[in-house]
């Protein structure tokens, strides 16, 4: 376990410094003077030309791109060109508010899905089970930002009334609601599908079939011998699923203005704010990379192959 973990950090690290590279060059891309961006177009050339000295944009790129990586490893993610606070400063509270967000989802999705999809195969080719297989099909099938705007026809002012459509400070807990629900909607239906076929699998295995035949309860069967081996490669489903909502979560929060990591970043592109820009990119992609990480390791620890053969 702990080489995998090693391998996989490495690999982590890697795929960041791929991701920085990446990012770099785009924002390296786009169009316009990042100077005369931030003094505005008023300003004169001494002034544009005194800011570019002062960040460093008339040095080569690949000075400039060095010294990002310096400061990045350093812990200095540099100053907004918008807000001309420190990046990690500024970062703070989105992150926080992104991090709750996908924490909410996770913990409505789950234990729901893990339980549509158990059921489901509980009762295989009944109505119950077709209904889910059809409607998580129907679901993941729909972009989640498109999930988001018909729960907003829905359920916000535009049909029921019950929830707000964009996020306000002032606003309360109600306006947390439909975007959790349209993460935690994008997020099950995939969990769902695994959990079913993983369980069919293994109430039809012999050593189930066994457990029937020795006179155990059904209740016993499912949870003591059936749950524990179906739950191996649905954890990983699951925490794969978890890592998409580090990128996923972008468009919901600009759907419903959340003021996240990706509502952030959404602005930082449209103010050429680059430093910002290159900071959320890479803390999405951080983010990605943990969880995959921690998908790996409860996919091996929820294995029981794996389990004995390291007793």
């Amino acid at each position: 376990m702990s080489r995998l973990i090693a391998v996989r950090l490495f690999f982590g690290a890697l795929t960041l410094w791929a991701v920085s590279l990446v990012v770099f060059a785009a924002t390296q891309a786009l169009p316009g003077d990042a100077a005369l961006q931030i003094l505005g177009r008023d300003a004169t050339p001494e002034r544009v030309e005194a800011l570019r000295q002062q960040l460093s944009l008339n040095e080569p790129v690949a000075v400039q791109y060095l010294q990002w990586l310096q400061g990045v490893v350093q812990g200095d993610l540099g100053t907004s060109f918008s807000n001309r606070q420190p990046v990690a400063e500024f970062l703070a509270e989105p992150v926080m508010n992104s991090l709750t967000l996908m924490g909410w989802a996770a913990l409505v999705a789950t234990p729901i899905a893990l339980f549509v999809g158990a059921f489901s195969a509980l009762r295989r080719d009944r109505s119950f089970d077709h209904t889910a297989s059809m409607g998580t099909l129907v679901i993941a099938s729909i972009p989640e930002f498109v999930v988001g705007i018909l729960l907003i026809l829905l359920l916000g002012p535009g049909g029921l009334d019950l929830f707000p459509s964009v996020y306000a400070r002032e606003g309360g807990i109600d306006q947390w609601i439909l975007p959790v629900l349209t993460l935690s909607l994008a997020v099950a239906p995939p969990i769902v599908r695994m959990m079913r076929a993983t369980m069919i699998e293994v109430l039809e295995s012999e050593y189930v079939q066994q457990a029937r035949l020795k006179g155990m309860g059904e209740r016993t069967v499912l949870w003591r011998h059936a749950a524990p081996n179906a739950i191996g490669p649905v954890a990983q489903v699951v925490a794969l699923q978890l890592a998409w909502l580090a990128g996923g979560v972008v468009a919901i929060e600009f759907l419903f203005n959340f003021p996240g990591v990706g509502k952030v970043l959404m602005d930082a592109i449209e103010n050429r704010d680059v430093p910002l820009i290159q900071a959320s990119v890479l803390l999405i992609a951080g983010v990605y990379i943990v969880v995959n990480l921690i998908a790996d390791v409860i996919g091996l620890a929820a294995n029981p192959k794996v389990r004995v053969a390291n007793r």
